[in-house]
């Protein structure tokens, strides 16, 4: 099994130490509540992509430093998506850099960028945990559900904001959430946007386990697959992700077709320019 390792940084947005076989991977934009911007959504990419082939990690812990997990997108971002003049005539914002980082492509992935933070934890071939305290919304709780396990302070905050913003869950958050609890429970948090405990979460069956100290419990647990044989354990978690992400490529597909379909249109602008102005939104009938 491996030993310590010097803690490796990327984009000053990421960092991973491996140490006896556990990788422990930190979003570490503290100041920022660990929000994605497109420095983090390369850092998380890259960090990921890098232990997909390490063959001395056993496990990985997910976590974020400082008082919150990840507190979703940049907000920025939603600035951006309010200038309706920055839609071009396929909806997609002219300027927004981050968007068009999120959504980059490569040759033959089944996922964007945006979704990839979140689908790369599925490709790692050994189990990852995430440790989730303060926030976890949006793009946080999508990212926190690509782990194979969560655990999560009792008052964290969790939510599947995008609706509030007129967005949909564009990061594998519809497939990743409706795996793990009923349909009308993944269309109530979706559809409300509705923000929820860590101890709600609990018992809808987003996390696995409550802890007042989360990180701690996650490394336990880490420690304890540690102990088991490797290559059964990396069986284990491909037979049952075999089962669990059938079709995700034609799913992660429709994510992308409709998000671009909403980016930029008046009802999307119309979400965002409402909550920034404190007022009940004016929405106008659905174009499909």
């Amino acid at each position: 099994m491996s030993s310590a390792n010097d803690t490796k940084s990327y984009n000053d947005r990421v960092l991973v130490t491996i140490n006896d076989g556990i990788a422990d991977v930190r979003l570490d934009r503290a100041d920022k509540r660990n929000a994605l911007d497109p420095a983090m959504f390369d850092a998380i990419s890259r960090a990921g992509k890098d232990l997909v082939t390490n063959k001395d990690i056993r496990a990985v812990v997910l976590s974020g430093n400082g008082t919150s997990f990840c507190a979703g997108l940049d907000f920025g971002s939603f600035q951006v998506m309010a200038d309706s003049g920055s839609a071009n005539k396929n909806g997609k914002p002219k300027n927004d850099s981050q968007k068009e980082n999120a959504g980059a492509m490569s040759p033959g992935a089944i996922t964007h960028l945006a979704q990839q933070i979140c689908w790369v934890w599925q490709e790692v071939p050994v189990p990852v945990i995430a440790a989730i305290q303060g926030h976890a919304l949006g793009g946080g709780m999508q990212l926190a559900l690509g782990a194979d396990i969560r655990v999560a302070h009792p008052e964290t905050q969790f939510a599947m904001r995008e609706v509030h913003w007129g967005l949909i869950p564009d990061m594998t958050g519809t497939l990743m959430l409706s795996r793990l609890v009923r349909d009308d429970v993944a269309k109530d948090l979706v559809f409300s946007a509705r923000i929820i405990s860590g101890a709600q979460a609990h018992a809808f069956g987003v996390v696995t386990r409550l802890s007042e100290s989360p990180l701690e419990v996650a490394m336990q647990i880490a420690r304890e697959i540690a102990e088991r044989s490797p290559d059964a354990v990396r069986g284990a978690k491909a037979l049952i992700n075999r089962l669990s992400n059938a079709g995700a490529a034609e799913h992660f597909a429709e994510e992308r077709r409709i998000i671009q379909s909403l980016i930029g249109k008046p009802n999307q602008v119309e979400a965002v320019m409402s909550n920034f102005e404190k007022r009940s939104a004016n929405f106008v009938p659905p174009s499909v």
